[in-house]
């Protein structure tokens, strides 16, 4: 079975899909994103990708960007602090 997206971010026709690969050992995970533009040819029904951009799409390109590195942050934000371990209650020391 193919591995799917964990996630996508669309800005009309520029979207980021950020994938999660298991690290060795299973015990982490790492993301990757992967920048592409649909475009419709002409006469054509269905959209293809490339993952070449003009001049009009970079500021495009950059939110989007932007907007998957945020996710991937809270992401690995999440996963550290789910793997912290719980700090000890504090005891009174003794007098």
């Amino acid at each position: 079975m193919a591995q799917r997206p964990i996630h996508e971010i669309r800005m009309g026709t520029t979207k980021a899909v950020i994938w999660c690969n298991a690290v060795q050992g299973g015990d982490q995970v790492r993301h990757n994103a992967v920048l592409q533009r649909l475009y419709k040819k002409d006469g054509e029904k269905d959209w293809k990708t490339s993952d070449s951009f003009g001049r009009d799409d970079l500021l495009v390109v950059a939110r989007v960007a932007q907007k998957a590195a945020d996710w991937i942050y809270e992401q690995s934000k999440n996963q550290t602090s789910a793997e912290a371990p719980t700090p000890a209650p504090a005891t009174a020391a003794p007098s």
